[in-house]
């Protein structure tokens, strides 16, 4: 080949190159804002602090909430609702934990408002829906709350807030309005929370570790809108780290609940750590974005 075809070859290369090169780095999603760096622990208790926690804005300087076997009121656990969830709270101060019972056709929210009183909203299963009730996700407005089943799942559930949403009465079925439907199937969701008005983080204690190549993963989950009752809205689904697992003792880790502090922009996750080491080196992680 003559010396200026091959110049001209090797500029066109160049080029497309070039071209190809930028329009990967335009098409790849930030990392940044999808970096969550350990910065601290606290032991958290296996008989009050094992299910799940979170932050409350209102009354201003309320302590973190958290849930396990023994925040349940023998009340409620007379009754059936034996196991509760990951709870969260609106901005304007509702506090909300998800019940389940061992068998049935329904599941219990239980609501405390701001003033201090509380009470129960119960919804009877949808065709298909399964019995459990691991976690809750207020969404920002206060309007909608999410709410996931066990297993592998490719959806999250939509209610309108109970106690929020003027929809809403303990007298009434809650029913389901909406669904988010998930691009990529997740497992074992213990807790999620909100972000933003479009973007969740959940905890998963998938034990496989095959649908992201790792277990225990946090996953954050993009919407495609901001949810509301009228319309069901989708879900990109991405694996972000491996939840902390370290214990004195070896085995079976746990991954809870999940909550996420917009005031100091704090991410917090419990991981229970397995056999006797469940009294002793269980932990709510602390993480911060960088």
């Amino acid at each position: 080949m003559p010396l200026r075809a091959r110049q001209r070859c090797h500029a066109l290369l160049a080029a497309l190159v070039t071209l190809t090169a930028t329009a990967l780095l335009a098409a790849a999603p930030a990392s940044a804002a999808d970096t969550w760096t350990e910065a601290g622990s606290d032991r958290a208790d296996p008989l009050t602090e094992s299910q799940g926690l979170t932050s409350v804005e209102v009354p201003a300087g309320s302590a973190n909430r958290y849930t396990g076997i023994g925040t349940i009121p023998f009340g409620v656990s007379v009754r059936g609702w034996n196991h509760v969830g990951d709870p969260d709270a609106s901005y304007d101060g509702h506090y909300i934990e998800p019940y389940q019972a061992d068998s049935g056709t329904a599941k219990m929210y239980r609501v405390q408002a701001p003033n201090g009183t509380w009470s129960e909203y119960v919804h009877t299963l949808g065709p298909g829906e399964a019995l459990n009730n691991s976690w809750v996700a207020v969404s920002p407005d206060g309007q909608w709350m999410l709410s996931g089943e066990w297993g592998t799942m490719t959806r999250f559930l939509v209610f309108p807030t109970p106690g929020v949403n003027t929809s809403t009465s303990p007298s009434a079925n809650l029913p389901q309005a909406a669904t988010v439907t998930l691009d990529h199937a997740v497992r074992d969701v213990q807790g999620c929370d909100f972000l933003s008005a479009t973007q969740l983080l959940c905890s998963s204690d998938d034990p496989a570790g095959t649908l992201f190549g790792y277990t225990k993963p946090l996953l954050q989950v993009g919407l495609s809108a901001a949810p509301t009752g009228s319309a069901n809205v989708t879900g990109h689904v991405t694996a972000l780290r491996q939840l902390p697992l370290r214990s004195s003792c070896s085995g079976s880790f746990e991954a809870e609940g999940i909550d996420y502090d917009r005031r100091t922009g704090t991410l917090r996750v419990i991981v229970v750590s397995p056999g006797f080491c469940v009294l002793t080196d269980s932990k709510t992680y602390r993480f911060t974005r960088s």
